[in-house]
């Protein structure tokens, strides 16, 4: 599928969302919001087993979309109406991949600002060229944080340095964020296509079934005891033990191979 602001393709087993309005550094406009979940919603139909998200030319996303920021102040759309529709846009969209149940990889070659940010910090996993930078910078068009920041952020970094790079806005390097935990793994700007893919390529060959009910019991842990925690860990066993996969991993182990896992 490739739409005007997005484009998704399909291949052994990826499904890859391409923000692909580089003129305009990928924002965040309510149409490529759109096409973005349009994109997810095709991929739940299919049969991908993983989701990698990557920006067209210099940037992963550059955030928000201020044209159509400088268009509101002469709109007669009421407030009550542009947060609805924040809400029903770039918020909705960040809200669908965070929840996704495959897993998800951002591939940030460039800068992933504001929304953007948010957008990438949504997936499971942020793999970083090391050109990439990241910042959550609302203040520098005067606006407080949507799009989940404040939910996503301080689990990831802490509260504490949160609101740091809330507050000044900063862009940090590929480096710093490894450091802060932005990013899991920061890869030569030459070598980056490469060995993302072979990172994407590794989950979506993995026990597909095992791995949805992995991401939703880490997303999930946060807020149970340990004993509700082990509770919902066994009962997701007794579901992945007859599933293929778990055979094809126990087979290959006491024959000293690599499995072969089919998603199934």
């Amino acid at each position: 599928m490739t739409g005007e602001s997005v484009a998704l393709d399909i291949a052994d087993g990826v499904a890859t969302v391409t923000l692909s309005e580089p003129d305009r550094r990928n924002a965040l406009s309510t149409e490529m919001s759109a096409e973005v979940r349009d994109a997810l919603a095709d991929i739940a139909e299919s049969d991908a087993r993983c989701v990698a998200v990557e920006g067209a030319g210099e940037a992963f996303s550059a955030g928000g979309d201020i044209a159509a920021m400088r268009e509101r102040f002469e709109s007669d759309e009421s407030l009550d109406e542009q947060v609805r529709r924040l809400e029903r846009t770039t918020s909705e969209t960040v809200a669908r991949l965070a929840t996704f149940p495959l897993p998800t990889v951002a591939k940030i070659d460039g800068a992933a600002f504001g929304a953007g940010a948010n957008l990438a910090i949504a997936c499971d996993v942020q793999l970083a060229s090391d050109d990439a930078s990241v910042g959550f910078g609302f203040r520098q068009v005067g606006l407080s944080i949507d799009a989940g920041t404040s939910y996503l952020l301080p689990r990831i970094v802490g509260e504490n340095v949160a609101k740091e790079l809330v507050f000044t806005g900063e862009l940090v390097g590929a480096e710093r964020a490894l450091d802060l935990g932005l990013v899991n793994r920061v890869y030569p700007a030459e070598e980056f296509d490469e060995r993302a893919d072979q990172f994407v390529d590794r989950v979506a060959t993995g026990p597909t079934v095992a791995l949805r009910h992995a991401k939703r019991l880490l997303g999930e842990g946060l807020d149970k005891s340990v004993q509700r925690a082990m509770t919902d860990e066994a009962t997701a066993q007794g579901i992945v033990f007859e599933t293929d996969d778990h055979e094809e991993g126990v087979r290959a182990f006491l024959e000293d191979r690599e499995p072969k896992f089919e998603g199934r």
